[in-house]
């Protein structure tokens, strides 16, 4: 898309502590992609907690598996926290097309964006 509109698209990742290393080590070898803080940024942690009362899980074997990445919905809290928000938008980012790496086949779709930009809509979600 960079080359068929003549546009920077930017690409990025929204990780866990548990993958970031292996990510961009398998990413590595696209230098387009970028490295770092350009390529991810690292959603934050949350506590494991108890079936039995919701108190703070223990594993004194391996203190890290007492945490968890949130999920989805920690998107935007990650985004501003990290300091990727701001950057994007210092470098002119206007609009973000957001997917989840376990849907592949999800593509921008341009008629989406239009109509998206011409609302002036803070936000806009496509469900099925």
């Amino acid at each position: 898309m960079n080359k068929q509109f003549k546009t920077k698209l930017k690409f990025m990742l929204m990780n866990s502590f548990a993958t970031s290393a292996d990510t961009l080590e398998a990413l590595a070898e696209y230098k387009d992609l970028g490295k770092g803080s350009e390529l991810e940024f690292v959603q934050n942690k949350a506590p494991k907690v108890t079936a039995s009362d919701l108190t703070p899980a223990t594993w004194e074997k391996d203190f890290s598996q007492e945490w968890c990445p949130p999920g989805h919905g920690d998107l935007y809290p990650a985004m501003l926290g990290s300091g990727t928000l701001d950057k994007l938008l210092k470098k002119g980012f206007k609009y973000m097309f957001v997917s989840n790496s376990d849907n592949l086949g999800a593509t921008m779709d341009l008629k989406i964006l239009a109509h998206f930009a011409s609302t002036g809509a803070p936000f806009m979600m496509e469900v099925a």
